[in-house]
């Protein structure tokens, strides 16, 4: 069966890119500090604010009030800089993983049952296998293993066009390969 690699395949990177999940989980413990810490110094100068910058019923100088704003700022962009990993597994390597894994899975059933040509069967499975590899495969290596060959490979843009290539196939494929069962 020509589809037998895509089911392997994909229910193996299924088991890679789904693995990222408690990844993010454990990445999770450093973000809760970074939220803390943003949500008291932002805090502080929100209340700064809404009493016109009086403390204690004191006017504040200019330098208390840098002081407050500097403090918000440090807090927001570094919760912005523990966010923004999370951010980049969860939205490239584990979400386009988890989709192109299914995809692999599914386009292996579907090819399995279509009474077309042997050569169009294996120009959609392997359309598949190198766009996902090509696409968040290189994504996984450039965001999590931090591998920069990876993100030069990613913008060549090979691996979705891969998928698309192979998404029309298969639908072209199902066109003439899925026979009416009516008009037996």
């Amino acid at each position: 069966m020509i589809g037998k690699k895509n089911i392997v395949f994909g229910f193996l990177y299924l088991v890679l890119t789904a693995a990222l999940g408690p990844l993010m989980v454990n990445m999770y413990a450093d973000f809760g500090a970074a939220t803390v810490e943003k949500q008291v110094s932002v805090g502080r100068l929100q209340a700064l604010q809404e009493n016109e910058f009086e403390e204690d019923l004191e006017s504040l100088n200019a330098e208390d009030i840098a002081k407050a704003n500097t403090a918000g700022i440090l807090g927001l962009n570094k919760l912005m800089n523990t966010e923004a990993p999370i951010d980049a597994i969860k939205g490239g390597a584990h979400a386009h993983g988890n989709l192109e894994a299914l995809l692999n899975i599914v386009v292996g059933l579907v090819i399995g049952l279509l009474t077309v040509a042997v050569w169009l069967k294996q120009l959609v499975s392997w359309l598949f296998l190198v766009g996902t590899v090509m696409h968040s495969g290189m994504l996984y290596l450039s965001v999590v293993f931090e591998f920069s060959w990876a993100e030069t490979l990613l913008q060549t843009g090979i691996g979705p066009i891969c998928i698309l290539l192979g998404l029309l196939t298969a639908g072209v494929a199902a066109c003439i390969g899925i026979k009416d069962p009516a008009a037996s």
